[in-house]
C-alpha cells in the first residue's frame, strides 16, 4: 500500500504524514494528539520551551496520545555574539524601529538582557523523557546526543535546506532527513550557508538528496494536500511534512486573526523577512516586510529581535492593525480547506490514496 514507506515502518506510524512542529506558542498538545491519533506524527515545537516546562507538556501529550509524536529543538537558537549587541548597534535598531512602537502608542523596549543558550539542558530533558521521535533544526547535535538517542530508542529527524546539509546529517547518523524547501511558512533552518543562498524548492530539493543519500527524506513545504502528498512520494521521499494547513485549524495555538489571515486573500502574498525575528522566516506578506527590506544589517540578531518586537506584536494585534504583524505561512495557504485538524487529516490520507491508486 501506498502508506507503506521506510518512514512509516521506522517511526511506527500509519501514514507517512507529519505535522510541522511550531515554536512560540502555536503547537499544542491538542492538535499533537490529534494527528497522531489518526496514524500520522503530530509534532510539538520545544525551542521556546524550558526543560521544566518541555517536562509537563510532554506528560499532557502522553496522556492525550498513546501514538508516537515528535518533539523539536533549535540546534542553534542564538546569532548574536556573547548572546548580545553594543548600545551603539542597540540604539540604531530602536531608531530604525520607533515609528512602528509610536504608532501603536507603546514606548520602545529596553535593550533585551543577553542570551543564554538552552539547548543543552533542552535536549537533557528529551533524553529523560524519550519520545519516539526528536526532530530538529539549524544544525546537528553532538555525536555524543546522537548516540544516546540510538542507545534509547529515539528516532532522530533533521531538517536540510541544501543537499550539503543532507549528506551532513547523515553522515552524522541521523534517522530521516527534511528536505525543506523555500516554499514553507516559518523560518530557513540553513546551517551551513546563510539562508538567503539555500533557496532550493522542496521538489527540487527531495530529488537532489533523494538520488544522493540512502537516509529516507521527508518532503516539506508547499504540500497542504494528498496532491502534494502524492507528488511527494511519487518524486522519492518516504513521507511528507504539512505545516500550514495544521497551523490554520482550531487546535493549534494560533489566536483567530491569525487563522482568519490564513484564510484570507492576504495569504496569497507571502515574503521572507528577518524584520520580525532576525533570522529569514516566511510570512503574509506586511508593511514592516516590505518598507525595511535591504535594512536587514541594522536588524538585531536572533533571538533578541524576537524579543524586541514582542510587545509591538502584541500591540498590534490588540489593535486589529494586521499590516504590523507576521503571520507565519507558507506559499500553498491560498488552497487551505479544512479548519478541524481530524477533517485535515482524514482528507489528506483519503485524497492521497485516490491519486495514487489511480496514478
Amino acid at each position: 500500500m501506498w502508506y507503506n514507506t521506510r518512514a512509516t515502518e521506522i517511526l511506527g506510524i500509519d501514514y507517512p504524514i507529519m505535522q510541522g512542529p511550531f515554536g512560540g506558542g502555536l503547537s499544542t498538545v491538542a492538535l499533537v494528539a490529534t494527528v497522531s491519533n489518526a496514524g500520522g506524527l503530530g509534532g510539538y515545537g520545544a525551542y521556546t520551551l524550558s526543560p521544566q516546562e518541555i517536562y509537563e507538556v510532554d506528560k499532557k501529550i502522553k496522556a492525550a496520545t498513546n501514538r508516537p509524536y515528535n518533539l523539536n529543538l533549535w540546534v542553534s537558537d542564538s546569532d548574536a555574539i556573547d548572546g548580545t549587541v553594543s548600545d551603539e548597534y542597540f540604539e540604531g535598531a530602536k531608531a530604525l524601529f520607533k515609528p512602528y512602537f509610536d504608532e501603536l502608542g507603546i514606548p520602545l523596549p529596553e535593550k533585551p538582557a543577553p542570551f543564554k543558550s538552552r539547548f543543552e539542558n533542552q535536549v537533557e530533558v528529551i533524553l529523560s523523557i524519550r519520545p519516539k521521535v526528536f526532530s530538529f533544526m539549524f544544525g546537528i547535535p553532538s555525536a555524543d546526543i546522537l548516540e544516546q538517542c540510538r542507545r534509547l530508542g529515539i528516532k532522530t529527524i533533521g531538517a536540510a535546506t541544501t543537499l550539503d546539509e543532507a549528506i551532513a546529517l547523515e553522515t552524522a547518523g541521523v534517522d530521516l532527513v527534511i528536505a525543506s524547501g523555500f516554499e514553507a511558512g516559518g523560518h530557513r533552518p540553513s546551517f551551513l550557508a546563510p539562508s538567503e543562498q539555500s533557496m532550493h524548492g522542496t521538489f527540487v530539493l527531495t530529488q537532489l538528496i533523494k538520488e544522493k543519500i540512502t537516509t529516507p527524506v521527508i518532503a516539506a513545504g508547499g504540500i497542504a494536500n494528498g496532491r502534494g502528498i502524492a507528488a511527494a512520494l511519487t518524486l522519492g521521499a518516504s513521507a511528507a511534512q504539512v505545516g500550514t494547513a495544521f497551523l490554520a485549524t482550531d487546535e493549534s495555538g494560533a489566536v483567530p486573526i491569525y487563522r482568519q489571515m490564513l484564510f484570507s486573500d492576504a495569504a496569497k502574498y507571502t515574503t521572507l523577512t528577518r524584520a520580525f525575528t532576525g533570522r529569514l522566516g516566511r510570512g503574509i506578506t506586511n508593511r514592516i516586510a516590505k518598507e525595511l527590506s535591504g535594512k536587514e544589517k541594522e536588524f538585531l540578531p536572533f533571538p533578541l529581535q524576537t524579543t524586541f518586537m514582542s510587545s509591538l506584536r502584541k500591540a498590534a494585534i490588540e489593535q486589529q492593525k494586521s499590516d504590523m504583524v507576521l503571520f507565519w505561512g507558507g506559499q500553498v495557504a491560498p488552497v487551505l480547506k479544512h479548519t478541524r485538524a481530524a477533517d485535515l487529516m482524514h482528507s489528506l490520507v483519503q485524497e492521497t490514496g485516490d491519486i495514487l491508486a489511480n496514478r
